[in-house]
């Protein structure tokens, strides 16, 4: 149980890096992260997260970028300029290249691939180059703290109080703890979302 509770103390100390002081690093490090938690899981529990579609989504990037390709991913702040007011449930967004998500869901075995090609584009938010992962990972640690409350299983790191304080202030006034991601606008400003391009 040792090893279980220090693979999810790493996921969420990376989850923190990722939000807070993301380098070339923190999106590699978190997607091995959580790879290697639900195999952690399922030998400690006998349980996984192959019914998330966020982990099936993430998984498949895991891999793409474990045995394949290098990872390329930019954090950028949603843009707010020239009066234009977006509204969203995070205020960064963690793209890759389009042609990177794509790739990802070819690499698929197969005989899983249209299946899971339907769930990475319900979870993954896709512009016209680029997509936004964020939403993904994020409703992927919710539904890991979940997972971790139905096993009885709590941390002292301050990077998991953190996001329990966030989760309670959600029950106790009534909030989703899951988030939809979309980003909205005037109609006029939404070209400038859904034209986004790689630095």
């Amino acid at each position: 149980m040792q090893n279980l509770k220090s693979s999810c103390e790493r996921l969420f100390r990376l989850y923190y890096k990722h939000n807070q002081e993301p380098d070339l690093d923190t999106l590699y490090n978190l997607l091995n992260s959580i790879h290697s938690l639900n195999d952690i899981f399922s030998r400690t529990l006998k349980d996984n997260f192959f019914e998330s579609d966020e982990f099936i989504a993430l998984k498949a990037l895991r891999n793409l970028y474990h045995h394949q390709s290098e990872i390329q991913n930019e954090f950028k702040l949603i843009p707010i300029e020239d009066g234009s007011v977006f509204i969203s449930d995070l205020m960064y967004l963690c793209i890759i290249k389009k042609s990177s998500a794509e790739e990802a869901i070819q690499n698929i075995d197969k005989k899983y691939r249209e299946e899971e090609r339907k769930k990475i584009n319900k979870v993954f938010k896709w512009y016209n180059h680029v997509v936004n992962i964020n939403p993904s990972i994020f409703n992927f640690v919710v539904k890991v703290y979940e997972k971790m409350e139905s096993h009885g299983i709590s941390l002292s790191t301050d990077d998991y109080l953190e996001f329990k304080n966030s989760y309670d202030f959600e029950i106790q006034n009534g909030y989703s703890h899951f988030i939809s991601g979309d980003i909205r606008c005037h109609p006029n400003d939404m070209g400038k979302i859904y034209n986004m391009e790689f630095s």
